[in-house]
């Protein structure tokens, strides 16, 4: 047995002679069986309740002091999921320390985990009474009261935390369920759309959103909140991250660069990894995820040596493999991209995006036809797969089966009205297709139009647009398009599009059509 773990079972043995001389009012305390904790943490547990027990026996200990070692006993039980003994610990921690609100705050979340709400109001109520600005209980306690159909009983405490902390999001959000139970929509969304300004990563704030744009009669704007509805939470208060960072464990460690990587911060998320890495060399998760959060963050180089490190570690781990692959691909080396995406697929069959990877990457590097069996393989796995549908109509292009394209691309139009990419192809196709029966101008003009009223007017658009004017013989308006194309290229410093501009430009003005909608070199991306 490891000396530490001699130690804590030591402590625990020892334990009965403590509560000897417990005061009689505190409520006993003693440490779990840590066996399935990570070595960190057991020796973290370890210390700290042998720092208890040390000050326990002091009868000259002031009590506000011992109140504090139970406080943070039983916030190292609570975050290691102990619940019961991180009660009594907290329970001892207040009596002890009745000023202190930490302990009142932390038990009350503790009684919410177990689904004891009365207690946990009680708990809350008493954090406030020991200080009462103190914003995060007050929004406890208003959102166990809107739990419970007390919208009235939540307002005034709300109204408060947000006079005194005006950039509360929590609070506006309280105020708009308060306001969504009331049926008040338009106050609604008044408070939902500041606290999204607060908190634009706070996902969760989409779906009240869209509720309350839904009872204002206004289903366009709830639809658009559905679809970005997701469970990024808001940004947790002081008190809740400290908690959350209280264990010396690479699990939470983990568990807490997901949390920030949600968000999309990625330098936070970074940070937890590497002290995951250093708690935790030879898992090959976190070296994943650091390469992960690395790549967000600029660092391609840093992020491949920990993908690299990661598949080293484990040598089927898949996502580590298609991690790699991402990069080479960004690199444009495609046969190294091949080469690891194919070891994802041999890892994972049913893995997608590695599957999708491969077939861009054989479809990139030239190999068309087999890029079309995989398109094809991977949406026999799985119909859904939008990037796949696509890249199958990219390769049928540069098999020159335009027709086969176009029918795909028309398919998934109706199938995915709001993946717009499908929609610039189409249009694309039926602007310049060298076949007579594919091409369709005014087709080509309608969809254009209607991607002009969607989304802004890039560059390839707006050349569309000059192939499709001219296909129904509208050079003047040809012409026009393409200058708008060809000034903004120049704007963007984009000299890789000029000659491909400038040499449709020369076919309109001779009164030519363009027969070529992607040129060889030029992307043909989702």
């Amino acid at each position: 047995m490891p000396p530490f773990r001699v130690f804590i079972f030591a402590l625990v043995t020892l334990l009965g002679g403590c509560k000897a001389n417990e005061p009689p009012a505190l409520k006993p305390v003693s440490l779990p069986n840590l066996t399935r904790l990570e070595e960190s943490v057991q020796a973290q547990l370890g210390e700290r309740f042998q720092a208890l027990t040390a000050k326990q026996q002091n009868p000259a200990i002031p009590a506000g002091d011992l109140g504090t070692e139970f406080g943070e006993m039983g916030t190292l039980l609570m975050a290691a999921g102990f619940r019961d003994p991180a009660e009594a610990a907290l329970l001892n921690a207040r009596s002890l320390a009745p000023a202190d609100m930490r302990w009142s705050f932390y038990l009350g979340d503790l009684y919410k985990q177990k689904g004891d709400i009365p207690n946990a109001v009680a708990a809350f109520e008493r954090a406030l009474t020991a200080s009462p600005n103190n914003v995060p209980t007050m929004i406890r306690l208003a959102d166990a009261a809107l739990d419970e159909g007390r919208p009235d009983a939540a307002e005034p405490l709300l109204n408060k935390a947000l006079t005194l902390q005006p950039g509360s999001a929590a609070a506006h959000v309280g105020l708009g369920r308060a306001a969504l139970a009331k049926k008040d929509y338009t106050r609604a969304v008044q408070h939902l759309e500041e606290a999204l300004k607060l908190d634009s990563k706070a996902s969760v704030i989409h779906y009240a959103l869209a509720m309350a744009y839904r009872g204002l009669g206004d289903p366009r704007q709830a639809d658009v909140h559905l679809q970005q509805r997701g469970t990024v939470q808001l940004q947790p208060d002081p008190l809740t991250k400290a908690l959350d960072d209280v264990l010396h464990s690479a699990l939470t460690y983990e568990k807490n660069a997901d949390t920030a990587g949600r968000r999309g911060e990625w330098p936070a998320a970074a940070d937890y990894l590497r002290k995951a890495v250093v708690l935790a060399p030879t898992r090959a998760s976190p070296r994943h995820k650091l390469g992960t959060a690395l790549f967000y963050m600029g660092d391609r180089s840093g992020a491949f040596n920990e993908f690299q490190e990661a598949v080293r570690l484990s040598p089927n781990f898949a996502a580590a493999h298609y991690a790699m692959g991402v990069l080479h691909e960004d690199a444009g080396n495609h046969p190294l991209a091949i080469e690891s995406f194919s070891a994802a697929i041999k890892s994972e069959p049913t893995y997608i995006d590695a599957r999708v990877g491969l077939a861009d990457a054989l479809r990139r590097s030239g190999h068309h036809e087999q890029s079309l069996r995989e398109y094809e393989r991977t949406l026999k796995l799985d119909p859904g797969a939008v990037k796949a549908r696509f890249g199958s109509a990219a390769a049928l292009v540069r098999l020159s089966r335009y027709q086969e394209a176009g029918d795909r691309l028309t398919e998934a139009m109706n199938l995915y009205p709001n993946e717009l990419s499908f929609a610039r192809a189409a249009a694309r196709l039926l602007a310049a297709a060298p076949d007579d029966r594919v091409r369709d101008g005014r087709r080509a003009l309608g969809i254009g139009q209607a991607l002009l009223s969607r989304q802004p007017q890039t560059i390839e658009l707006t050349e569309t647009m000059a192939m499709a004017s001219a296909e129904i013989g509208e050079y003047e308006s040809a012409m026009k398009w393409q200058r708008q194309a060809i000034e903004a290229a120049a704007r963007m410093g984009r000299r890789d599009m000029m000659e491909r501009l400038s040499s449709n430009l020369g076919r309109y003005q001779a009164g030519r059509p363009c027969r070529t909608p992607w040129q060889t070199n030029e992307p043909l991306e989702f």
